[in-house]
């Protein structure tokens, strides 16, 4: 099939589901970008649906799994529906999957990182990124006000999003799971805390973060181990997000790695 028509109903669906999360949960797909993140999307077992495609950006597809559909598309429809400055030349349309906290397999010293209301999808593909680079076990997204499969999350993450479990629950349903898998909760906090250093994050640990607006909310502040900070040493009080995870996980990978 050859699409040359940005009014075309294929088109049309793809953009919205762009576009709408709404669209997305309806129809049980999202759409990725761009040969890394589609190979790692295939790679972790997602299925692929549709591939459309622009052949003189990308001369090459990736090897895609039987029974993928392969639309071609002109340049005008494909700068339609590109969600980059920078086009690749493939983009995609993915049945989604949507774990729950019953299907994460932890070990015996699980490293999970833990978001609030995590408000901008770029800072939560910024955590994904840093999750997967410190190898930890799964990130957790409580009540979320974007849903994980946001275009900008899956670009952000550069396709880790797919690496690693993602699941999305309620800070309750949260809080009961690590409390009955023996996981230590830490908050990252200004008050009543000390320094990250000097917490250990060698045994099962949740690392939790709230809004950079807002911070965490009193039910994760009573439910932690421990209150944890980054020592602030400049005017500014505060990190964004994905900074102060990357801080964070990191101590704990050196912890972990640091030999007596």
């Amino acid at each position: 099939m050859y699409l040359t028509s940005p009014q075309n109903d294929r088109i049309k669906q793809l953009i919205t589901l762009e576009q709408k999360s709404s669209q997305r949960r309806r129809e049980g797909l999202f759409v990725v970008e761009g040969r890394r993140e589609i190979e790692r999307c295939i790679a972790a077992g997602f299925t692929v649906e549709t591939i459309f495609h622009q052949p003189e950006l990308a001369p090459a597809l990736p090897t895609l799994p039987p029974g993928t559909e392969v639309i071609t598309v002109s340049d005008r429809v494909y700068q339609r529906i590109a969600l980059r400055g920078s086009t690749e030349g493939i983009v995609a349309t993915v049945k989604a999957r949507h774990l729950t906290l019953a299907d994460l397999r932890l070990g015996p010293s699980p490293l999970i990182v833990v978001l609030e209301s995590v408000e901008k999808p770029g800072n939560l593909g910024a955590v994904l990124r840093s999750a997967d680079a410190a190898a930890a076990d799964a990130v957790i997204v409580c009540d979320p006000l974007t849903d994980i499969y946001n275009p900008n999350i899956i670009r952000s993450s550069t396709g880790t999003i797919f690496t690693l479990p993602c699941v999305a629950c309620t800070s309750e349903e949260c809080i009961r799971f690590l409390a009955e898998n023996n996981i230590q909760i830490l908050t990252a906090q200004l008050q009543d805390s000390q320094l990250y250093y000097d917490t250990d994050m060698r045994g099962p640990t949740a690392i939790v973060f709230g809004t950079e607006s807002t911070g965490l909310t009193p039910q994760w502040r009573h439910a932690a181990s421990s209150h944890i900070r980054i020592p602030m040493l400049g005017t500014a009080d505060s990190l964004n997000v994905s900074v102060s995870a990357a801080i964070l996980l990191f101590e704990a990978v050196r912890q972990r790695h640091t030999t007596a």
